[in-house]
């Protein structure tokens, strides 16, 4: 706590308690509002199907798949990775990176995805 502190610790939470009383008069006014349903809801929930879950092996199964794709793909191209990775290694060994341009990068690629999503998202 600092001295320029405008309230201090006992000074909020006398001034806090009228929050407390309100949140559980609303809690009160919102449980007594209630509508006893006999059951109604519960008998629905269990007429429900339960959810059907993935088989435990399909994960690592598709992890496996996915990896062996990559692999497929390097072996089958190699000359095309190679440039790949050198290219990858030369824009980034011979760039002078500061705090400041990958914030840069960072905010344009922020700003794509929200605007991708906001895109995807909108309703016609």
């Amino acid at each position: 706590m600092t001295t320029n502190d405008p309230f201090p610790p006992a000074t909020q939470a006398a001034d806090d308690a009228w929050l407390d009383d309100l949140l559980v008069a609303d809690g009160v006014a919102e449980r007594a509002g209630y509508i006893d349903d006999a059951g109604f809801t519960a008998r629905v929930v269990e007429a429900l199907p339960s959810a059907v879950a993935a088989p435990a092996w399909r994960r690592p199964f598709v992890a496996a798949l996915w990896g062996g794709a990559v692999i497929a793909m390097v072996m089958a191209m190699p000359t095309f990775f190679v440039e790949l990775v050198g290219t990858a290694d030369a824009l980034f060994s011979l760039q002078p990176f500061s705090l400041a341009s990958v914030g840069v990068a960072l905010a344009a690629v922020l700003a794509l995805t929200w605007g991708a999503a906001a895109y995807s998202l909108r309703e016609n």
